[in-house]
């Protein structure tokens, strides 16, 4: 329940400051300076090249490096580990009054590596330190406030003051990242990066549909979904992004009963997948609140709901553009169910490796 107390929170998210009027690379040093540890604790990969990344974006990151001590190329993939491997559960909906609350869990790490002692994500909880709040300054006046990773230039989740709100997920392709990414490495850059779009658009924009039309006509590098909430009723939108163009976005429609939109990895006309089925049970449990929804009898426990809220959720944002809260905090999975899944999945892909070594072993022998 609301406000977060019992076994799941695990406490509220620092707050720190940017201030955008400083040079690019002065910009994190606070935050990098009081999370020196943990970026270089988990940030322990190969290089790449900065220079091919857009300002003021690259030089932030030359910044953060600076400070950390991290190697400038391993920084560099820190910032775009984001493009291909998150899953999260985003909802806007729109209450009785027409106020709009917009909520996510962003949940990381799915697949690279299990902890057998402590029984959890690795590099869920090498990221759940890193997280803070971080307030968007320009000339001493707040610009926009996120909830961020300390080290990572991007943005995941944010709210531009009386204006929008902007969650990203996560749209899994066959076009996806990895194949912009690899563009990119190789010379093609006509695409933008979803994160530094989203940070460009929490930064630049001044309304709800100038922010919209930023996240549907902008090419990007990976497929995504933008979840979108305005200051009056009626502003909230799922917008499916391929690279190149929006496809059937999902309007709020309260007057035909859609008083929420909510996203989760899988595009909405179709079924989720049923191993991964978030939405269902964060639908039902809207759909029996009906739209007396309010932050303390609904979107929190919507979303410390299992399977909402699981061992790869880092943390929960609740927004409310229009009298300007955000609030973010830590929660933690109490189920070990998962545990027995991953070592099935596990010796299950095992199985599958090895029944196909000793075909080709067999196949190969045959031949001689």
């Amino acid at each position: 329940m609301y406000p977060p107390n019992g076994p799941t929170f695990k406490g509220d998210v620092s707050w720190y400051t940017v201030n955008l009027d400083l040079p690019p690379s002065k910009r994190w040093t606070d935050i990098i300076t009081d999370k020196k540890n943990e970026v270089s604790s988990y940030v322990t990969v190969s290089s790449l090249m900065v220079d091919t990344l857009p300002y003021p974006f690259n030089e932030e990151i030359r910044g953060i490096a600076s400070v950390s001590g991290v190697p400038l190329g391993e920084v560099v993939l820190f910032n775009i580990f984001y493009e291909v491997f998150t899953v999260c559960t985003s909802l806007v909906a729109e209450d009785v009054n027409g106020n709009l609350i917009h909520a996510r869990n962003l949940d990381f790490g799915l697949f690279m590596g299990w902890d057998l002692k402590n029984r959890s994500w690795i590099i869920t909880e090498k990221l759940k330190p890193l997280v803070v709040n971080i307030d968007f300054r320009r000339n001493n006046q707040t610009v926009f406030k996120s909830t961020n990773f300390a080290g990572y230039v991007g943005m995941l989740t944010g709210i531009h003051p009386h204006s929008f709100t902007l969650t990203m997920n996560e749209r899994f392709s066959l076009d996806g990242g990895y194949i912009g990414i690899l563009e990119w490495i190789l010379g093609k850059r006509d695409g933008m990066w979803m994160s530094f779009l989203t940070r460009s658009v929490l930064e630049n924009a001044t309304s709800y549909e100038s922010a919209k039309a930023l996240l549907s006509d902008t090419k990007l590098l990976a497929p995504a979904y933008f979840i979108l909430g305005g200051n009056q009723p009626g502003q909230a939108c799922i917008i499916t992004r391929s690279r190149t163009h929006s496809i059937n976005p999902l309007q709020l429609d309260v007057k035909n009963g859609r008083w929420y939109v909510l996203e989760t990895n899988y595009d909405h006309w179709k079924e989720p997948l049923f191993l991964d089925d978030r939405r269902t049970p964060a639908m039902k449990c809207m759909n029996q609140t009906t739209q007396a929804v309010s932050f303390d009898t609904t979107v929190y426990d919507v979303l410390s709901t299992k399977p909402v809220l699981n061992k790869l959720t880092t943390y929960t944002t609740l927004m409310e553009v229009v009298v300007l809260t955000f609030y973010n905090f830590f929660q933690i999975f109490v189920n070990v169910i998962d545990i027995f899944f991953y070592i099935y999945f596990c010796n299950y892909i095992n199985i599958q490796k090895y029944a196909q070594w000793n075909n080709l072993i067999i196949n190969t022998t045959g031949a001689s």
